[in-house]
């Protein structure tokens, strides 16, 4: 039998001038203390939290509304306990009902497709009316087939999927469709299918109404929505032209095929001088006639990839059935946008009013989604105007010659948007925000107002975040409102405010059965000691105030957008929300917090601003000062352990942090950022951190001040960097670019590159990696190896 050899001598130390040495058993006997283990059993509540698994627990959620033929009437899907209905609702008529039986037509579906389905879980939540009729026929994919069902005799047909009808848009006659084929703008006639070319001239690069695919497009198979606009008589068509020609080009590598594939797409950044600029065309559906508007072409202000509005669409508005036509042109960087109308003889643009300021020109503070806030009523006699101007978001009135008439709104408040106008009583509806004392600042508010500025009327004074549409003739809206710790009521009101009918009150019991419970808001002041700005705080179901816990931070820096979101019940980026993990992560143990800060968008033009040029501040000095005042409030935040992580500019922002205050962050959790916005889409860098200067004797640069790879030096936290391959949005180099530098400066760091992902990365995988990654070098703890989520289907 073999004795065991003698410890090895592992080092020799200088003790006060004696050399001693560590016997290596010793060493490894301290390496081996067991970790606390993180039970399986944790991580499988925690999965209950996230939203695609929780959302389905919120009954009776926030209604969005599908508007039907008339104006007046809507349907919505509902979730119920018991399975998923539709309700149809007649505002006029004060009727709520069912769209259709859902037991019906689930035997017709089984019937036609012979295949099993069931009335309470039906394989849709939405459709499309396909009779005209907007009563009788739905039509709807399933099980990826088509189907095609008379809700009132519930008779179903199947087939194949529906062809993508995005690439058409129908006149509002009904009668013809306008497509893109060959670079070109086209119509057919609904009824035979008969194709008129109305554009001869396009070619690739410079296309009528689309622009280049991009890869995720390609491999997708994506139909590109036209970028246009029929005229109200549907005579005319205005429609974008893209000149992408000699645009800077970027290349993506696919390395999951036995071939690898490389794609190559336009994509400018800062540093380039030509970028894509489009013109607007007035085309002639009758005569073939092509009118240039006569200005020059403007830089492309907002990119698909971010789930912006596209600049035509926004851009454009017809007026007077269709006999006159009114524009906005924006130069590079946004710091200036005018409005213009074009003649449609000649194409000659006449100014009427604009702003220039030294950072940039919003027309709507809700950015993505929202819709510019100009109009022109009254036979063009008055032009309403979003601005500024003066510090705070307001509607201004002006004649068509530019002379301002009068202010609609005034005050320390933000307006929100315009809802309705009534030109027969020239009053407007519309949302907005900071007015009313008693209310957080983010929340939006239903008011009304006369286009001379008397008559201000607060309609809809609920406590709570007011997410308002009017029915498309103005006269009833759907008003959704909650907080971001209270769930939703739907209810729709008229032009009063008053409620006719209640519609919808959320039902989170579910939610609350399994330990579930609304995070809770809070307020801080900014760095600047004055300026009060809120956030929300998540603990686990089984919280201990005597316990400490690490604190793990939730960003997102905007400037567009804060890390809360949208402030209501299931807002985008908070909790319970349609992208965050927030609960689930604070299940296994931790408290998650999410905070808005300077910089962030909805209240004062100061705030937005206030690292405009500067975008390597991130609003991170803000979080310090409210980890600092919440853990002087709070016991049971373990300040020595706090991390971050967030997604696209969040993962740019927890990456700056852990470099630029490692004393404060020792872990972040960092996908798909954009280290550094030279590499990033110009329209979006440019809008926040200015023009592209450099100086070449100095070797210097206006972007210097927020390019995480010169930070390396400064990592002493764990940092894991994650970017997707095919990410055709924040490109890959940037994140590749921060992971080179760290080498050079000889750092350990974690970094994974997921193939063929784009740039969401919201998968199972990647929710898994970064609760392990916090659980191990935050909590503690030893992760259940390789826990699988599962995402549910469809």
């Amino acid at each position: 039998m073999m004795r065991r050899a003698s410890p090895v001598l592992l080092s020799a130390l200088v003790l006060g001038g004696l050399v001693t040495t560590v016997p290596l058993g010793d060493v490894l006997e301290a390496q081996e203390q067991p970790r606390p283990r993180v039970d399986e059993t944790r991580y499988t509540q925690a999965e209950r939290y996230l939203a695609w698994h929780a959302d389905n627990l919120v009954y009776g959620d926030a209604v969005v509304p599908g508007w039907m033929a008339g104006g007046n009437r809507f349907w919505y899907r509902n979730q119920t306990p018991e399975g998923a209905e539709f309700v149809v609702v007649d505002a006029a008529r004060g009727s709520r009902g069912l769209l259709f039986d859902r037991d019906r037509l689930a035997a017709a579906m089984s019937l036609a497709a012979d295949t099993s389905f069931v009335g309470h879980k039906l394989p849709f939540r939405t459709f499309e009316f396909g009779d005209g009729s907007n009563e009788g026929v739905i039509e709807f994919e399933a099980n990826k087939k088509g189907f095609s069902c008379d809700i009132r005799a519930y008779t179903c047909m199947v087939g194949d999927t529906f062809p993508d009808d995005d690439g058409f848009v129908t006149s509002p006659d009904g009668t013809l469709e306008a497509f893109i084929h060959e670079h070109d703008l086209w119509v057919r006639t609904v009824e035979s299918g008969d194709s008129t070319r109305l554009t001869t001239d396009g070619e690739e690069l410079w296309e009528y109404g689309i622009q280049a695919a991009r890869p995720g497009q390609i491999i997708a198979g994506t139909v590109q929505r036209p970028v246009l606009q029929w005229s109200p008589d549907s005579r005319r068509i205005a429609v974008q032209r893209m000149d992408e020609r000699n645009v800077g080009t970027f290349p993506l590598y696919s390395s999951t095929h036995v071939r690898p594939k490389a794609y190559e797409y336009p994509y400018p950044i800062p540093s380039d001088s030509v970028i894509p600029r489009f013109d607007v065309h007035v085309v002639g559906v009758e005569d073939g006639s092509n009118v240039r508007v006569q200005l020059e072409p403007q830089p492309y202000l907002t990119f698909t990839a971010a789930g912006m509005r596209d600049s035509t669409w926004v851009t454009v508005k017809w007026k007077e059935g269709g006999e006159r036509l009114y524009l906005t042109h924006a130069t590079r960087g946004a710091k200036s946008i005018s409005l213009y109308e074009a003649d449609l003889a000649t194409g000659e643009a006449t100014p009427i009013v604009g702003d220039t300021l030294a950072t940039h020109v919003e027309l709507n503070l809700d950015i993505v989604g929202g819709n510019p806030n100009w109009d022109v009523v009254n036979g063009g006699q008055d032009v309403l105007w979003f601005s500024e101007r003066d510090g705070w978001a307001h509607l201004y009135r002006f004649g068509p010659d530019g002379a301002l008439k009068n202010r609609v709104t005034s005050g320390p408040w933000t307006f929100g948007e315009i809802l309705h106008v009534d030109e027969a009583s020239d009053r407007i509806w519309f949302t907005a925000r900071g007015r009313e004392e008693d209310r957080l600042p983010m929340f939006r508010q239903l008011y009304a107002v006369n286009l001379d500025g008397t008559g201000l009327t607060l309609l809809a004074g609920d406590d709570g975040d007011h997410t308002v549409s009017p029915t498309p003739d103005g006269r009833w809206f759907v008003d959704a409102y909650s907080r971001p710790d209270v769930p939703p009521v739907s209810v729709l009101r008229d032009r009063s405010g008053r409620v006719v009918m209640e519609l919808e009150t959320a039902d989170v019991s579910a939610l609350e059965e399994m330990g579930w419970s609304p995070p809770r808001v809070f307020e801080y002041k900014a760095r600047d000691g004055v300026t009060s700005v809120w956030g929300l705080m998540y603990t686990p179901s089984d919280f201990d105030s005597a316990r400490a816990y690490p604190v793990v931070e939730y960003i997102y820096p905007g400037p567009f957008i804060g890390s809360v979101g949208t402030w209501n019940f299931g807002g985008s980026a908070q909790g319970l929300g349609r992208r965050g993990d927030q609960d689930a992560l604070a299940e296994l143990g931790f408290v998650v917090l999410q905070m808005d800060h300077l910089g962030t968008s909805l209240r004062s033009k100061a705030m937005l601003d206030h690292y405009w040029g500067n975008m390597g501040d991130n609003g991170i000095p803000d979080h310090v000062a409210a980890l600092r005042q919440l853990g002087a409030r709070h016991d049971f935040l373990d300040l020595d352990r706090v991390g971050i992580y967030g997604h696209s500019g969040g993962g740019f922002a927890s990456t700056d942090a852990i470099l630029r205050y490692p004393d404060i962050y020792k872990v972040a959790v960092s996908t798909a950022g954009n280290h550094d916005n030279r590499t990033y889409h110009a329209a979006y860098a440019e809008k926040y951190q200015g023009l592209f200067t450099q100086d070449t004797v100095k070797g210097t640069h206006s972007y210097q001040n927020q390019v995480n790879a010169s930070l390396a030096e400064n990592l002493q936290g764990k940092l894991f960097l994650m970017t997707g391959d095919m990410d055709d949005n924040v490109h890959p180099a940037m994140t590749i670019q921060v992971a080179d530098a760290l080498i050079k400066a000889n750092k350990s760091f974690d970094f994974l590159i997921l193939p063929n992902r784009a740039h969401g990365l919201n998968e199972p995988y990647v929710v898994r990696r970064r609760w392990d990654y916090f659980v191990e070098h935050l909590l503690g703890a030893t992760p259940p190896r390789d826990f699988r989520i599962t995402r549910p289907e469809g």
